[in-house]
This record gives structure tokens, sequence and C-alpha cells, in this order.
């Protein structure tokens, strides 16, 4: 039956809706563009050269055929090969013409399907996904082959940028307005930074010979991230919920040295060099501190208002465990203080207490003094309200949680390697430049047409 008469037949019915009529264009649809596309994917005219080093091929021959996967079924492309002498390997030219990966057959559609469902969900439901929405069936190992793939391309990508940004060519990477050197009115560039778990394989199968050693396996590991945005770029929704309207973003299991370098590239895209102000919103952990003053020496610093707050908190119920009541009457008055910026007068009131204190409560009042004490340049919290700043890094505690949506699911592990591929792709197209991975999903130029 014809595509029309099926949409005939579905308008007929008494049982079927608008719902039906999709579903039957878009298995009608499919076939027709996936003719379209293999009559119109024309391999023969790519460059007998070598796509790797350009060098022309020797010994071309063609008629090669090949299947290439697409986002409306499968395809048949006759190709030519030709032997590269300074590779020393046979090449297809026109793979790489089309965009095929180096190991596959899948179109640049499809790898981007893959690259999009594999960052957000496991493969297996990811196929189902792909299957139901798209209308092609995809296998879970080809979806997470590719997501692998496109993941360490965007790292070769990122880090291509990165380096770019230390250079004079940098400048193309930057906002549109800095880009334009247009006259700026004095803003302050905020920079939060924060970490969080991951579990992967480490030295997997070995568990139970590394305990009998007395060796916990290793099963947790850092990921380290920052964001960036300017002051002026925070505002509301309608709702009244608070909002940034444009910021960047840098995450990775590469380690601290990986992170800075990823955020002090993102953050001169923001407008590091001609930020009137810089400030560091973070928590008390001191690598964060380490990180700011080696690249980003001059920014003010600020500790995060909430986990001064816990700090206070486990000295309050120290002093009154079995009465919440007592606790947050005492603590509330310091918390006040401290929004006062008279964190010096908050230390002052904690030291006091040593006497009333002994055993493991002492050690917590003197945990939480010297934490007090290492962070008192960084609690400017009424400065931070009367110049409209944040008092917290709440930004990036919400953007890492979101990340550990992806990696935190019950019962997954991860290698580096696959952690790594996918929160770089994340963090590329919450960065904006999904597009330099994926040419084709750039918006079209009408002017082109």
């Amino acid at each position: 039956m014809g595509l029309a008469k099926q949409m005939q037949r579905c308008v007929s019915s008494a049982e079927e809706n608008l719902g039906h009529l999709e579903e039957q264009l878009l298995r009608g649809g499919h076939e027709l563009m996936r003719q379209m596309l293999e009559k119109a994917a024309k391999a023969d005219a790519a460059s007998p050269r070598c796509p790797v080093c350009q060098q022309p091929l020797r010994s071309l021959n063609g008629g090669h055929r090949t299947t290439i996967q697409t986002r409306f079924g499968a395809i048949q492309v006759q190709r030519a090969r030709g032997k590269c002498r300074r590779c020393h390997k046979w090449r297809f030219p026109a793979d790489a013409a089309l965009g095929l990966p180096a190991e596959g057959t899948q179109s640049p559609a499809v790898q981007e399907i893959a690259a999009l469902t594999v960052s957000k969900m496991p493969a297996a439901e990811a196929a189902q996904l792909v299957e139901r929405l798209v209308g092609v069936k995809i296998s879970a190992a080809t979806l997470g082959r590719q997501a692998r793939q496109q993941g360490e391309r965007a790292q070769e990508k990122r880090q291509a940028l990165d380096e770019q940004m230390s250079g004079p060519d940098g400048r193309v990477q930057q906002d549109r307005d800095l880009q334009l050197q247009l006259a700026l009115e004095p803003f302050t560039l905020v920079i939060e930074l924060d970490a969080w778990n991951i579990r992967e394989r480490d030295a997997w199968g070995e568990s139970a010979a590394q305990r009998a050693r007395g060796a916990e396996p290793p099963r947790w590991h850092w990921v380290y991230g920052g964001t960036c945005f300017r002051l002026a770029h925070r505002g509301e929704t309608a709702g009244g919920r608070a909002t940034i309207l444009s910021r960047g973003y840098a995450m990775t299991r590469g380690g601290i040295e990986a992170l800075r370098e990823q955020l002090w590239a993102e953050a001169s895209r923001r407008g590091l060099g001609r930020a009137n102000e810089v400030l560091i919103v973070a928590d008390g952990a001191v690598w964060i501190w380490h990180l700011a003053g080696d690249r980003f020496p001059q920014a003010r610093q600020r500790v995060d208002f909430y986990h001064v707050s816990e700090h206070l908190w486990t000295v309050a119920r120290a002093l009154h465990p079995d009465d919440e009541s007592a606790a947050r009457a005492w603590v509330e008055p310091l918390l006040a203080k401290l929004k006062a910026d008279e964190g010096c007068a908050v230390i002052t009131e904690l030291a006091q207490l040593r006497p009333r204190l002994e055993g493991a409560a002492s050690a917590h009042l003197e945990r939480e003094i010297n934490y007090l004490q290492s962070n008192r340049q960084r609690l400017d919290y009424g400065t931070a309200k009367a110049r409209g700043e944040p008092l917290g890094s709440g930004a990036m505690e919400s953007t890492c949680r979101q990340y550990q949506c992806r990696f935190k699911r019950p019962g997954q592990f991860w290698t580096q390697t696959g952690d790594e591929a996918l929160l770089c792709l994340e963090t590329i197209r919450r960065n904006g430049r999904w597009h330099l991975l994926f040419p084709h999903s750039a918006p079209i130029d009408p002017s082109k047409n």
C-alpha cells in the first residue's frame, strides 16, 4: 500500500488519530529520504588524496561497495581505494569526504545521535529511545562505541581550542562583544569551582586479592569542575528563580592541572582579560585556593556561605546534641554576624568555647576554628550582598549535580577513558561549541540557499 493510501486509511478510521498519521508519515518518509540520500551521496567526486597526510594515492581502483548507516536507514555507496606511500596504508578518500569515522560506517548524523543520547543515558536505553523517536534501529554497541569515539574527538578539539586561546588567534573564540573590542561597562567575572566523585573499575576482578593483602581497591575518583560568568549576566525567571543568562563550563576527570588549563581558557573566552574584577567563590578545599592563586592571582576569593554555616552547625550540635531548638538559637546570631562581615568576631566567640568542651566535641570545635581561621579573609558576605554578588557557589553545586545524573546511576562503573570522553561531550555542548564537532548541526544560513 502506498504512503498516500495508508494516510487516507488513517484519516477515515475512527480508531486512529493524528499520532497514527505521524507514524505513517515517518515510516513512509524514511524510505523516500533514504533513497534520495543514497542517490545524492556520490563518493566518486572525492579527491584522490590520502585523508591523513594529503599525499596523492597510488594504485587507485574503484568499485568498492560499502553500507553506511544513516538516520534514514542503510545506504549503499561505491568508492575508490588507493595506496598511500607515506602512510603505507590503503585509504578510501571518500570516507573522509562523507564524514565517516576512521573505524565504522556511521553517517555524521548517526554519530551525533550517539553522542547526544549516550552522554545522557546508558547505551541500551539510548538504543530504545532512538528507535522510537528517530525510527531507525541502531544497536547499543554501535551507539556506545560511536559516543566514545566522538568523545575522544571532542577532547582533541578541546585541547586544540584551549591551546589556541593562549595565542593571538584565541580572540575569535571570545564572546561576540569581546571579539568586536567594543567599549564595555566595567564588569566582574565570577568563577566558581567544585569537585565530585565518580566510580571506576580499578583493578576489576582483583578486589578479593587486594583485600587479602590489606589494601582496599580504589573505586572512587575526583572529577573537577568550574564555571564562569559575568556578574551582570545573572537574572531571574518570571517565577523569581535565579538564573544565569550566559556562562562557560569546564569539567574533567584529568586532575587539577587539567582543570586549571581548561578553566583558564574558558574564563578567557568569557572576558577574563577585560574584566574589571575577578571573583572566585567556592568551598574551603585547599586545592581550589592553590589553583586560584596560580591562574587567577588578582582575583578576590570568597568561601561559600552554605559550607561555612554547616561548619557552625557542627559546633552547635556538639554544644546541644539533644536540643535542636537550642542549637538553632545558638547558631543563628553567628550566621547573622557572618552576613554583617563580622567573621573575626565569630572566630573569637568560638575560641571562647574551648574551656566548655572536651573529647570529641573539643576536637570538632578546633577543626571548625581552624577552618574559619584559614578562610577569615574570605568571609565578606556583607560586602557581597551590598555589591549584588553571590554569597555561595550554588551555580557550580547545581552543575555538578546535573553531571552526576548521568554518571552516578545505580550499578554503573566507568573507566577514566570512557568517563572523560562523555564529560567532554557534555561540556562542549553546554559551551555552545557542538557545531565544531558536527558542522551539519550549525544553523542554516538562508543566504547560502
